[in-house]
């Protein structure tokens, strides 16, 4: 895209006021691609200031449908939207939103045959799942092709996120080294959590997508960011930037 139509000049007017993107980051916007693994409390708001901001193409992957407990936080999602693919669903909330965007959409569980094919027209890679199979997975396959990827976790009144750059930090399984066993941790549905900290969290990794396409300030690259809603407090940790013997980081050297 050369130059932005008086229609988008008046829609980011916004962003081209700020230096740190102008007219020329606004394209950046508008050619990036944006795929987000999963539909639910961390990819709806994901999504949806993603595509208001305008990255010109999203990808949502999501195989479950929507049901009533996910309107709680899932604000891409409407009343009547139950019973649909949640993909379809964010797919027209995001077209009715902003008609810049192309969004594709794959009504399918993220697995070892899929998720490399899956990730390669992409630019950046948003991790909004909530199971640890699936993080690892995600984790080591942007690993192994290269992709950088922002990684988040909600549970009650907490939050955290980190974003991996190839060679610049270290990636998930540097840091977690292995999924927890089977029933170790409690999931949201034991727990509970609420409905903001989605959107707190979500948000948080759609400025790291937009930041690392407008080539803009610093990434969570070898920090992870913890935050607690109760007591509102962030807090950083500053993660090594390697770890000797993480097997995604050495299987991606060979």
């Amino acid at each position: 895209m050369d130059r932005l139509t008086k229609e988008q000049e008046e829609r980011y007017a916004r962003h081209l006021a700020l230096k740190e993107a102008g007219e020329k980051g606004q394209r950046k916007l508008l050619n990036g691609r944006v795929l987000i693994i999963g539909a639910g409390g961390l990819g709806s708001p994901a999504a949806m200031y993603l595509a208001a901001a305008g990255v010109g193409t999203l990808g949502i992957v999501d195989a479950d449908e929507v049901d009533l407990s996910n309107l709680q936080r899932q604000i891409a999602h409407r009343t009547e939207d139950i019973g649909r693919a949640k993909v379809q669903s964010v797919k027209e909330t995001i077209s009715e939103m902003n008609p810049d965007v192309t969004v594709h959409i794959y009504q399918i569980f993220v697995d070892k045959e899929n998720i490399m094919d899956l990730l390669k027209n992409y630019d950046f890679i948003i991790d909004a799942t909530d199971n640890f199979t699936a993080k690892f997975l995600i984790n080591d396959a942007c690993v192994k092709a290269g992709k950088p990827f922002c990684h988040a976790g909600i549970l009650g009144f907490q939050g955290q996120l980190m974003t991996y750059v190839p060679e610049k930090g270290p990636c998930y399984r540097c840091i977690f080294k292995n999924p927890p066993p089977k029933d170790a941790v409690p999931d949201c549905k034991q727990t509970g959590i609420i409905g903001a900290m989605a959107g707190v969290i979500g948000s948080l990794q759609a400025m790291e997508a937009i930041k690392y396409l407008l080539q803009a300030g610093e990434l969570l690259t070898g920090r992870l960011l913890t935050y607690d809603a109760l007591k509102m407090e962030f807090h950083m940790v500053k993660l090594p930037r390697h770890v000797r013997g993480c097997t995604a980081c050495t299987a991606s050297q060979n």
